[in-house]
């Protein structure tokens, strides 16, 4: 209790808190997935002191703590998975934000105008919400080894809404020496679609788990501006056939002149080869690949056995060039047989001091200096911009699109639905197969502006 003076010169205690200010800006809430799993779900005990003072220092009617609970309750429902936490982490800690910060109201008392103003909000957020993405949340302060005692505190950089500059705006500036241009903000429709849902499920959930008794999201009138629409934007992030010649022809050349570059090569032509995400060659908690995944059946068929979105157990066909070319020759150049052996459990990639498995960031940066390298390969041999212009924006998820775009006139469109893993066909047709797209291009194409006679 803080002691004042009197007129008397004497000391005393008042029996008044002297109420704080209520924060004018974001903090984080929660903390990684890791550090989430170990807190006490029955307290806040476990929570870092600069979480618990920030949400004390609101008023009581805005009920901070309650709607944390309730928040932090439907979090730990999706803690068995880490990308879907951090995802749904970030929109309803948003959520939970807007309404200590902006409404002042309690989360768990939100109504359909709330609901609706919020959504607007993530639409177009304060500025100051706004941030280049930040690698942690929280700062630890102490020596270099971490101790239970160390101290962390918010990081400065750290906002609700981040913002990245366009890759292909970044490489150009980096090729003319100059700042890069900043466009405004603005969330993708998917993502739009997204913070809709996982709103809308944080509600369900709370009234599941008796928190409240209504959800505002459902109430919401104007439900199809905020959900999903199939904005057919695939073909851009598809490399042509010229500059994927670039790039697998950079990366043997790469090989070529460095044998550490093996391993480089047989990424990007495993990648190509099966359309892989990048998670089906770091792994999961469950599964991490390893050379026996590659199999061959009876029939001389090689697949490739890979556990996919939602723990899915799968397998791919694998093309006889990707075995003789490339699979061959990384197997030969760490000095296996050429060929997997039944249930071999020798690690598909491992780092170059033979840790078995690669980080998701690691082989990301070993593909983006492939793309650097094609990129510049191409300027050498002075090819126009807009035959280079993608491979700017080129991205390891580039590769299996290209790929499927290359092999869909090649293909069943069911087999590949298959080895792409889409849940629905429509997907695979939307995407691959646009001969409606074609049809009505060339029904225009050719149409002249005058004289039409």
């Amino acid at each position: 209790m803080p002691i004042l003076h009197d007129h008397a010169g004497i000391f005393r205690i008042s029996s008044q808190r002297i109420q704080m200010p209520a924060p004018s800006s974001p903090h984080p809430l929660f903390e990684t997935y890791a550090k989430f799993g170990e807190l006490n779900f029955s307290s806040l005990k476990e929570e870092l002191p600069a979480i618990r003072g920030y949400l004390e220092q609101f008023p009581a009617e805005t009920q901070a703590i309650e709607g944390y609970r309730a928040v932090r309750s439907f979090l730990k429902s999706y803690a068995g998975n880490e990308s879907t936490f951090n995802s749904y982490r970030t929109h309803v800690e948003r959520l939970l934000l807007w309404t200590l910060l902006k409404s002042r109201t309690p989360l768990l008392a939100m109504r359909r105008t709330q609901a609706e103003s919020f959504m607007e909000f993530c639409l177009a957020p304060d500025p100051s919400w706004v941030g280049p993405v930040v690698k942690s949340r929280f700062t630890r302060l102490g020596a270099r080894k971490k101790t239970a005692t160390d101290t962390y505190v918010l990081n400065p950089d750290w906002r609700p809404f981040s913002q990245t500059v366009a890759k292909e705006e970044r490489k150009r500036a980096e090729e003319e020496n100059r700042p890069a241009l900043q466009d405004t903000y603005r969330l993708a429709q998917g993502s739009i679609a997204q913070i809709f849902a996982v709103c809308g499920s944080f509600f369900q959930h709370a009234i599941d788990e008796g928190f409240c008794e209504q959800n505002p999201f459902r109430a919401v009138k104007q439900k199809s501006k905020y959900k999903e629409r199939n904005t057919d934007n695939q073909d851009t992030r598809i490399l042509t056939s010229l500059q994927w010649d670039f790039v697998l022809e950079t990366a043997e050349l790469l090989a070529a002149e460095d044998t550490k570059y093996e391993r480089t090569l047989f990424i990007v032509a495993t990648i190509f080869a099966m359309y892989l995400r990048v998670s089906d060659l770091v792994g999961r908690d469950n599964w991490k690949p390893t050379m026996g995944d590659l199999r061959k059946d009876s029939a001389g068929n090689w697949w490739y056995h890979v556990v996919g979105k939602g723990n899915k157990a799968g397998k791919i066909s694998v093309r006889d060039d990707y075995v003789e070319n490339y699979l061959k020759r990384w197997r030969l150049h760490q000095g296996l047989s050429p060929l997997p052996g039944f249930r071999e459990s020798t690690p598909l990639i491992a780092t170059q001091r033979g840790r078995a498995g690669l980080s998701d960031r690691h082989i990301r940066v070993l593909l983006q200096e492939v793309f650097d390298r094609a990129l510049q390969r191409m300027q050498a041999e002075h090819w126009p911009d807009e035959d280079v212009g993608r491979l700017r924006a080129a991205s390891l998820h580039w590769l299996r699109h290209t790929s499927a775009t290359f092999d869909a006139p090649h293909r069943d469109m069911k087999d590949l639905q298959v080895d792409l893993r889409h849940n629905s066909l429509s997907t695979t047709q939307n995407v691959y197969y646009n001969s409606e797209d074609e049809k009505r291009a060339y029904s225009v194409k050719r149409l002249p502006m005058k004289e039409r006679s």
